[in-house]
């Protein structure tokens, strides 16, 4: 295993490869983000975390983005290089694979094409 040093990093891409991502394309979205951010030469700037189920399947493939906080659905390998290129082009044409963002101290589902999903249960007591 490698223990990478993070200084200087600003963001951390999730990418989800938990059997229903991977079903629907995650390895080649994370070989394509991947290899687009070796390409621009953002190794420095971005790390990536192979991760498994994210518990959004229904909207595979599931890529987040930190320190944003914003979770992508439906990634293909062509919007995974969109999002590494984001980091020095604004504005990639990413905002239809939005799912949630981070506003206010919680996030916000902003796709109203994905099921809602079930509610997280509140627990009395910690």
């Amino acid at each position: 295993m490698t223990t990478w040093n993070l200084s200087g990093v600003n963001s951390h891409i999730l990418i989800c490869n938990g059997s229903s991502c991977m079903r629907k394309g995650g390895e080649e979205v994370t070989e394509a983000i991947r290899r687009e951010i070796a390409e621009l030469n953002l190794d420095s700037r971005i790390h990536t975390t192979r991760t498994r189920c994210n518990g959004r399947c229904k909207d595979a493939c599931i890529v987040i983005e930190y320190p944003e906080g914003t979770w992508y659905k439906e990634m293909t390998p062509e919007l995974g290089r969109r999002l590494a290129r984001n980091h020095i082009e604004s504005d990639q044409g990413l905002h239809d694979s939005v799912l949630y963002s981070y506003e206010d101290s919680q996030y916000v589902q902003i796709s109203s094409e994905s099921e809602k999903g079930k509610d997280k249960p509140i627990k009395v007591g910690g």
